[in-house]
């Protein structure tokens, strides 16, 4: 019998004023990726599973900055958060 695989998260932040490039923020497997998930739909911040870039993240230290070789698949990730906030928003 097959094991389920362990729940991963990887939390992101990017202020352009503050940082060159977005860094992770918060990041765990198991419960820990079950409570970083938690508190962002709690806090309705948009949620993206992307497995490949997870594992790429979860390799970066709190408050590393993501490496210039994956700013391409971050900056899709920011294009779909982007998309589902103008979606939320109010007309």
């Amino acid at each position: 019998m097959a094991k389920k695989p362990i729940k991963k998260a990887v939390a992101l932040t990017y202020d352009k004023q503050k940082h060159d490039a977005p860094k992770v923020t918060a990041k765990g497997k198991g419960r820990v990726a079950e409570k970083i998930i938690e508190i962002a739909q709690k806090h309705d911040i948009p949620i993206k599973d992307d497995p490949d870039l997870i594992e790429v993240l979860s390799n970066l230290d709190i408050d590393e900055e993501i490496p210039s070789e994956i700013y391409a698949a971050v900056a899709e990730l920011l294009a779909f958060v982007y998309s589902m906030n103008k979606a939320k928003a109010p007309s």
